[in-house]
């Protein structure tokens, strides 16, 4: 166990090495080290918070629209074969009025 904890606090120092030398991190006071890595933390932090906050959400409504696009709305058949049972009673219903107005 202590080697994995090793190798991976070498590896996370070589990353924070790396992040400095790269982007000139290592010419700063510490005053402005911290600034800088309050930031970074700040917008990784959001972005993390926001991705777990609204990626469900957001990948249901792209499902739902790709499933949509696809198969069409399972709503609107259901509500097309409620319209023709409405009309088909309707019918009979006109049908079996003038029936009795013809008798009359």
């Amino acid at each position: 166990m202590a080697s994995r904890l090793e190798s991976f606090s070498k590896w996370l120092q070589l990353k924070i090495y790396q992040l400095e030398v790269h982007l000139s991190v290592y010419i700063f006071t510490p005053i402005e080290k911290f600034f800088f890595y309050s930031i970074l933390f700040l917008l990784f932090s959001l972005t993390f918070i926001a991705t777990v906050l609204y990626l469900p959400q957001h990948l249901q409504f792209v499902l739902t629209r790709a499933w949509f696009y696809i198969n069409g709305d399972a709503h609107e058949s259901a509500a097309a074969e409620v319209l023709k049972g409405v009309l088909a009673s309707a019918g009979r219903v006109a049908e079996a009025t003038r029936e009795a107005v013809k008798e009359l």
